[in-house]
Order: structure tokens, then C-alpha cells, then sequence
């Protein structure tokens, strides 16, 4: 049976992450009504996903579902804020219903994962496209941002890097591995972990902060540009999962690791004061990171490998234009 854009709304929508005390209207009327816990100041972000461009044109809805939430939360992370509630504008090219049911039960699993609310947004025909907008809180002042690097620094990076780019080239037939490595890759690609409750841990003694989306050249390379400073990265030291070293080799691991991107991992600097609480949250498991290197007076970004050689960094990144 056809169904019109509120019947749509209503039924796969209405209900989309948990609501709590602090939304007084969601879904379904001009506006939604937010009360904000008092004293927190407010963290808005925005991503845009394409069909095509940001994942393959016949990918599954519950999956595209699971990673267009994720990547608002890992901006949310890098931020040292709470998320709180979304709104999400999608365009379609027809109201497939099974395909919304798949897409609306991955964007609900991912919202209760991280305690966040659907409350209001937008649908429209066109090509898939689905834009969400996140709104979270942080205390005043106490938001991570990318421009409070200072030389002497060390550079941290969570997790492990290069999965995402792997995850994507094993989807688009362009890496070869068997099921195990298959389904380890492509689960980091479609369903990034936020590390929301790590940007909550550092944001106490971080000097800046990111998360990795477009690489690690290009990201940390946005920190120095926003600090003013420069940085050297010990490639030897980036940190590779045994599945993408074993599934691409050693070399093609390490180019994905700087340059692939889609990670969404975060990217930190701490200054000398901070690093034995930094080394206490790793110990205690709450914090999984890596140290790479040192920020310095220099400018952009520069690696060195373990004979002291320093490799090219052009071509740092994924580029939108």
C-alpha cells in the first residue's frame, strides 16, 4: 500500500532512540522542543551521506542506517560532548517499505546504543541521500577543540587505523580475503564505534582533539593548521589490526592507516601534564591508544619511518572537491 510522507514519518520514525525528560516535543509537529541540562552549552554537527559516493549504490538499508548515525556520533566524541538528539533530512527515490523498515531498524539500534533521540527532520524524492544533523552538551569551556595544540605535545590515536579503507576495498571487490577477515573489515566500515565515551575520558587533559574520517594526514594535518604548529608521526608506531596486516600486508596497511580514511577513530594531543592520567585511563582499559608522536614548532604534518627517512605526505587525504 502506498504511503504518504507523514504516514512514512509516523511509522518507521515516531519512536527512533530513546526519548528522555530533556525532549519536550520530538517527532511530528513544526519543531522539536529540547530543554538542554542546565549550564551545558550546546554542540550542533551536520554529515551528509551520498549513495555512490560515501557507500555502494545497492548497499543494505540497516547498515547505511547503523553508519549514518555513527559518524554524527564520532564528531560528537572528538568534541568531548554528550550526544542527545538528531534530526534527519532523507530523500528517496521511491518509499521502498521493506527498505525503510531495514534502514529505520538500524538508525533505532544505533540511537539506543548511544542514549539519543530522533526529533524531527524531513523526506523527500530524489537520489538517496540522508543528512543528519546531531545535537549534544558539554560544559562551558570544557569542549575539545582543534586548536589548542602546543609543540612538546604527544599525539594519540585510539583504536586501530586503516580498517575502514579496508572494510571499503573488500566491498568494492578490490581486496581479496577470506569470510573471517571479510567480516571483520566490512563491520568496521558500516559500523563504526564512536568513541564518545573516550572523548568524555580525555576531555579533562587533551590540548585538541579529532576524529579520523577523511585519514590521518589529512585530520591531524587540520589540528596543526587550526594550532599553528606542526607535527612528525613515527609510522612504525600507527597502530594496524592483525586481520588488515594479514588481508593487505604491511605496507598497503600503513597507506591505509594515514590516507584511507574511515576510521572514525579519534586523534588527540596531550601535553606533558596530562600524560600520566592519559597512561592511567589506557591501564585501566577505559582508553585504547596509541602514541605516535610529537607535535613541534614546525608546519603541517611529517612522517618518518623506522630508518629515520622521512616519507611523502602528499596526497594526505580524501578530498570532497
Amino acid at each position: 500500500m502506498p504511503v504518504d510522507e507523514f504516514g512514512l514519518i509516523k511509522r518507521y520514525f515516531s519512536a527512533c532512540g530513546t526519548g528522555t525528560s530533556d525532549t519536550l516535543l520530538g517527532v511530528g509537529d513544526d519543531c522539536a522542543l529540547l530543554a538542554p541540562p542546565a549550564g551545558e552549552v550546546l554542540a550542533v554537527t551536520t554529515d551528509t551521506l551520498l549513495a555512490g559516493v560515501h557507500f555502494p549504490n545497492d548497499s543494505p538499508a540497516r547498515l547505511i542506517g547503523l553508519r549514518a548515525l555513527a559518524v554524527n556520533l564520532s564528531d560528537m566524541a572528538a568534541m568531548g560532548a554528550t550526544p542527545r538528539w538528531f534530526q534527519l533530512a532523507l530523500t528517496l527515490p521511491d518509499a521502498d517499505q521493506d527498505w525503510l523498515a531495514e534502514f529505520s531498524a538500524g538508525l533505532n539500534s544505533m540511537a539506543r546504543d548511544y542514549n539519543c533521540a530522533l526529533v524531527g527532520g524531513d523526506t523527500t524524492r530524489g537520489p538517496l541521500t540522508i543528512s543528519i544533523t546531531l545535537i549534544g552538551t558539554v560544559p562551558p569551556g570544557k569542549a575539545l577543540k582543534r586548536s589548542g595544540a602546543k609543540p612538546g605535545d604527544t599525539i594519540f590515536v585510539s583504536g586501530t587505523l586503516g580498517d575502514g579503507a579496508g572494510g571499503l576495498a573488500v566491498l568494492e571487490g578490490r581486496l581479496p580475503v577470506d569470510t573471517g577477515a571479510a567480516t571483520y573489515l566490512q563491520e568496521r566500515f558500516w559500523q563504526p564505534q564512536a568513541r564518545v565515551t573516550e572523548g568524555l575520558a580525555i576531555s579533562s587533559f587533551a590540548s585538541a582533539a579529532i576524529d579520523i574520517s577523511d585519514g590521518l594526514l589529512a585530520d591531524l594535518g587540520h589540528i596543526v593548521a587550526a594550532s599553528q604548529v606542526g607535527a612528525s608521526i613515527e609510522v612504525d608506531h600507527l597502530p594496524l589490526s592483525q586481520v588488515l596486516r594479514g588481508a593487505a600486508g604491511v605496507e598497503r596497511s600503513y597507506q591505509w592507516a594515514l590516507r584511507g580514511g574511515d576510521d572514525y577513530e579519534l586523534c588527540f594531543t596531550v601535553p606533558a601534564n596530562g600524560l600520566a592520567q592519559c597512561q592511567r585511563l589506557i591501564d585501566e582499559g577505559v582508553l585504547n591508544a596509541t602514541a605516535i608522536g610529537l607535535v613541534d614548532q614546525g608546519q603541517g604534518v611529517r612522517c618518518v619511518d623506522s630508518r629515520g627517512d622521512f616519507l611523502d605526505t602528499r596526497d594526505s587525504g580524501y578530498q570532497h572537491f
